[in-house]
């Protein structure tokens, strides 16, 4: 693995805030000036693949990138903000309904955030 690869993968091991690759690019500018984000891009994209780190796709939103291990999302609906929820493996209750071996799921739960909803109410919508 790269030097870069390292540093990223660190940033992003160490993020609970669902980082895109700007904002790793701009946190990693600030140890390495030199990084262009086409690196930020393609290490992200390598480390994904090796299944070194997640990558989280909601529509409308720029991917983000999480750690690797098991938990799942509440996304909000209007605004996109991510938040962690630890809904326990259920690898083994999934396999059982549809009767065959997963190997992966990525379970994204649809909220309204309390800013959202607080917003609107104000709005009456």
């Amino acid at each position: 693995m790269t030097e870069y690869g390292k540093k990223i993968l660190e940033i992003v091991e160490n993020s609970r805030s669902h980082m895109t690759a700007e904002q790793i690019f701009e946190q990693l500018r600030q140890s390495c000036p030199q990084v262009v984000l086409a690196t930020v891009y393609n290490n992200l994209n390598r480390l994904w693949k090796e299944g070194r780190i997640r990558k989280v796709s909601v529509e409308g939103s720029p991917d983000r990138y999480d750690r690797i291990l098991r938990h799942d999302h509440l996304v909000c609906k209007r605004c996109g903000r991510l938040l962690d929820v630890d809904l326990g493996d259920l690898t083994a209750q999934l396999e059982r309904q549809v009767g065959f071996s997963i190997l992966a799921y990525d379970l994204k739960l649809l909220y309204l955030c309390e800013e959202c909803r607080k917003d609107q109410q104000e709005k009456g919508t």
